[in-house]
């Protein structure tokens, strides 16, 4: 795997790129049967899951088999890394391509500080009002739903949320209190359209606890290094295309048109950073048996609880 860092026009870390290779299928893998997927971990069921139709939600069932493939962080790793993103990136791309049970396959990825879920948080709510709105309810069923948050805000844990008073969120809340708290790693998946927590269960509820914002990295899939120069240059062509008809615009209207190089120019930027940082959609691989694989998995893990209703 080549990691390298990637970073905005003015020098700001953004995040860090993997580029797997050789790495055929995910050991957290994500299959489809039509509207119904399987996420698996070694060969386990870990989430069933159904896409209503028309698109409105997802009804879920979670198997308590997800196990986490980052060993336990210690306070003084914690303490160590503190404040760097970058580092802690760093540290978790390990555990993902070392690590049994990761959903790394090949391509390229990008491990982010970045997210939406912090940058859209309603100014008047609390930390703590905003991440419990965010998390998906219910276990071992429930439902994820589409309609209020239209660019997939929602946060589904792999696993029971802990408790306060759980004795890992107790200590981990010492970890807030003095700004050591290590990140909590998210996965993207589109065809959830939410976030799966890989790992900090008991992290995310210790800074729910203590209504502090928790520091995220965020892993999802990206542009390929053989589509990035095919990018860039549609990005410098739309930069040439926009001076050129702001070129035309002052033939006709005189010198009161700007020449269109600052409005350009900061679009230009845009587009270059989003090259490096573009989401792509998760792969899902078919499930072999397909629907009927599908329904005789559900049947096992669910034991006869009628689920799911179609």
């Amino acid at each position: 795997m080549r990691r390298s860092d990637v970073t905005r026009g003015d020098g700001t870390w953004v995040g860090l790129s993997l580029e797997v290779q050789d790495r055929h299928q995910p050991e957290l893998c994500v299959f489809s049967a039509g509207p119904r997927l399987l996420v698996s971990q070694l060969s386990r069921p870990v989430l069933l899951a159904v896409v209503e139709e028309p698109l409105q939600g997802v009804d879920f069932w979670r198997t308590d088999e997800y196990r986490s493939f980052v060993p336990p962080l210690r306070a003084g790793v914690g303490r160590a890394l503190s404040g760097s993103p970058e580092r802690w990136a760093h540290r978790f791309a390990r555990y993902l391509i070392d690590s049994p049970g990761s959903p790394l396959h090949d391509g390229r990825w990008l491990l982010s500080c970045e997210s939406p879920l912090q940058r859209w948080r309603p100014a008047a709510s609390s930390h703590a009002e905003y991440w419990r709105s965010m998390l998906v309810e219910g276990h071992p069923d429930g439902y994820i739903d589409w309609f209020p948050h239209s660019t997939s805000f929602e946060v589904l844990p792999l696993r029971p949320m802990p408790g306060p008073g759980d004795g890992r969120v107790k200590a981990y809340r010492r970890q807030v209190r003095e700004g050591t708290l290590p990140p909590v790693l998210l996965w993207r998946v589109s065809g959830l359209d939410c976030h799966l927590i890989l790992d900090g269960h008991a992290r995310l509820a210790a800074a729910i606890a203590e209504s502090v914002e928790p520091p995220l990295l965020r892993l999802h899939r990206t542009v390929p290094g053989e589509d990035l120069t095919a990018r860039i240059d549609d990005a410098v062509g739309f930069y040439e295309y926009e001076l050129e008809r702001f070129a035309e615009l002052r033939a006709i209207h005189g010198p009161t048109v700007p020449d269109g190089a600052a409005t350009a120019g900061l679009q230009l930027v845009r587009l270059l950073d989003d090259v490096n940082t573009a989401e792509q959609p998760t792969w899902a691989w078919p499930l072999p048996g397909g629907e009927g694989q599908w329904r005789r998995i559900a049947r096992e893990v669910t034991v006869g609880k009628g689920w799911p209703r179609t």
